[in-house]
């Protein structure tokens, strides 16, 4: 049986990764007869002047051909007489970054293009930095247009001494280096007599020879579990994908995290049974007793997996919005989905220099060591040990868009040593002595909108009432607890942080608890709410217009926000982002202030 080898090219715009594999595929006549006929009559009407442009057989977007460039990942299947491939064509301009990241998560080798005319540049380092972020240990860089410098031999070697530099950092197992032409086809699939200079063979004979076997001692067993199988109430499986090793029947295993163990009973390979599974195959595995696991866990025998909630990463932020620390996404680690933050960004890499540059803040297609925290304990190991099991995305909590792929370098020990103490006393009977259902209130919208006046008037309502209560305002809160804190984004995510905290510890001491922030970022009153528990939460938004609140701007602070005098204002130099499915919702406009406390009061009687 032919192995496989599975690649990508990519390197800089322009560099010519699809004309290299096109090329290749119609030299080793990899391609259908009517293929090669539309590439003949497609050409004539391109850039080629009437040539063939083989990256036609690789850029199938309508926007590919007009602009000329790689936009999506194009995965092209073909097998020669010694070798099967899956290759990824992925795009070289950095816009489209994080597509080239998608097509570099599955490859064992890339092939990296550099244009001799213009040698190494920055997206040629950028690509190289997160070919090694994935994990891919082989590498050939194909410095390709050798036409356009005559294939001069000392212009070679100087590209060649730029890579060895630039890859000095990197642990590549493999590092191969060949002088191609992708338009005329030199050392392509057959070798040129231009470069008689160059003896290290064509690039598809190199393809078909090299051994990408992964040779490290790899010990032990890990299964993540996909799915609970219960067809029946016989019957309870655990099915997933090897990851790790093999398993036999017979053998014990461990679920993490909960530390349980028990004898594997039977293995399923689809509806038959097998005695063992190995690294690659998707079974059901069912167990002697009955243990705590469930999507997300892991089973693995012989192995030291790390359980943990905190560890530090690098990571290739892909999202339009920039990461500030302290902004809540969902962590997916295999296939365990929990809420995480981001705690903060130690550095970001200069991907021209190498260099660690310290910020505050990560744009697209950075790269940055961050620390991470997760709301539940997750099992993880190094990537560097685990490709499969210290590889993750954050995901944005609002649009579902995957923010940011990343790895995990080691876990932080801070919480090694830190356990939940449950208390005799517990929140229910605190509830139960105070007669009421402890609820946090979170009052929200723009500044002027009427939050203080009615948040305060509510209390004083429930207070009325005999309820026990605890107002948390906005401004007080700043004056003593966060009094550390600006009005950057950051701080504005790290004040309604501590915030959530604390009318959580006020709901476990039996309080009803109201809070009047601005909270202007749909993701931190997400947060928040996560914090609080959904149940426990209860949503008002003072939807009073923009407009409204500038007429009630008795400290001109909307005045002084225009001018520029005060930075970051929400609703004018600073976004609010309006709640979608408030519980309680209101304008005040027209409405006097006892009318307004009454609707209120009456709406909170179905929460309260």
């Amino acid at each position: 049986m032919q192995s496989l080898l599975k690649f990508i090219t990519c390197g800089s715009v322009d560099d010519g990764k699809s004309t290299l594999i096109g090329h290749m595929l119609y030299d080793a006549k990899l391609i259908f007869a009517d293929q090669e006929k539309a590439l003949e009559l497609d050409s004539k009407v391109g850039s080629t002047g009437g040539a063939i442009d083989y990256s036609l057989l690789l850029d199938g977007l309508m926007a590919e051909r007009e602009q000329g460039i790689t936009i999506d990942v194009a995965y092209r299947y073909f097998t020669t007489e010694k070798r099967s491939f899956i290759v990824a064509d992925t795009p070289g301009h950095e816009e489209y970054t994080r597509n080239m990241a998608v097509g570099a998560s599955f490859a064992d080798l890339a092939v990296i293009l550099v244009d001799a005319s213009k040698g190494v540049l920055v997206q040629t380092r950028r690509h190289t930095r997160i070919c090694a972020l994935m994990g891919i240990k082989h590498v050939v860089y194909a410095v390709n247009k050798m036409d356009l410098i005559d294939y001069d031999e000392n212009e070679f070697k100087n590209i060649v001494k730029q890579i060895k530099i630039m890859t000095g950092e990197y642990d590549f197992e493999t590092m191969h280096i060949i002088p191609v032409s992708a338009t005329v086809g030199d050392n392509i699939t057959t070798e040129s007599a231009k470069t008689p200079w160059y003896k290290g063979g064509t690039l598809q004979n190199y393809l078909e020879t090299i051994d990408v076997t992964d040779h490290s001692d790899e010990t032990g067993f890990v299964m993540p579990v996909q799915r609970v199988s219960r067809p029946d109430r016989t019957f309870r499986g655990f099915q997933g994908q090897v990851e790790v090793g093999e398993i036999h029947v017979g053998d014990e295993i461990t679920s993490l995290p909960s530390g349980e163990t028990a004898q594997v009973k039977s293995i399923l390979n689809t509806n038959k049974e097998v005695d063992n599974a190995s690294k690659g195959q998707a079974v059901t595995i069912q167990l002697d007793t009955e243990i705590d696991v469930s999507r997300g866990c892991m089973l693995c025998k012989d192995v030291n997996l790390h359980t943990n909630k905190m560890f530090t990463s690098t990571l290739l932020w892909m999202d339009d919005n920039k990461l500030v620390a302290g902004k809540n996404y969902f962590l997916k680690l295999g296939t365990k989905m929990v809420p995480a933050v981001v705690m903060n960004i130690k550095y970001k890499v200069d991907v021209n220099e190498g260099t660690h540059v310290q910020t505050d803040k990560l744009y697209k297609n950075e790269i940055a060591c961050c620390d991470i925290a997760c709301s539940d304990t997750i099992v993880f190991d190094e990537f560097k040990h685990h490709k499969e099991l210290g590889g993750f995305v954050l995901i944005d909590r609002i649009t579902n868009m995957t923010s940011a792929c990343g790895v995990v370098e080691h876990p932080l020990r801070r919480d090694d040593n830190l356990t939940w103490h449950n208390m005799d006393i517990t929140r229910d009977l605190r509830a139960q002595q105070k007669g009421q259902e402890p609820k946090t209130i979170w009052m929200t919208g723009l500044s002027g909108a009427g939050k203080s006046t009615l948040i305060n008037e509510v209390e004083k309502r429930l207070f009325a009432q005999g309820k026990h209560t605890m107002l948390l305002d906005g401004d007080n809160v700043r004056m003593g607890l966060n009094k550390n804190l600006g009005f950057k984004e950051q701080d504005r995510i790290e004040n309604i942080r501590r915030v959530a905290e604390v009318a959580k510890l006020m709901n476990d001491a039996g309080l009803i608890t109201l809070t009047s922030f601005i909270s202007p970022f749909a993701s931190d009153r997400r947060s928040a709410r996560d914090i609080i528990g959904n149940d426990n939460f209860i949503e008002i938004y003072i939807s009073t217009p923009l407009e409204e609140c500038e007429r009630r701007d008795v400290k001109g602070l909307y005045k002084r926000a225009r001018s520029g005098e005060i930075p970051n204002f929400s609703g004018i130099s600073s976004p609010y982002e309006a709640p979608e499915n408030p519980e309680i919702t209101i304008d005040t406009t027209g409405m006097t202030v006892e009318e307004s406390v009454d609707y209120l009061m009456e709406e909170l009687k179905k929460y309260l």
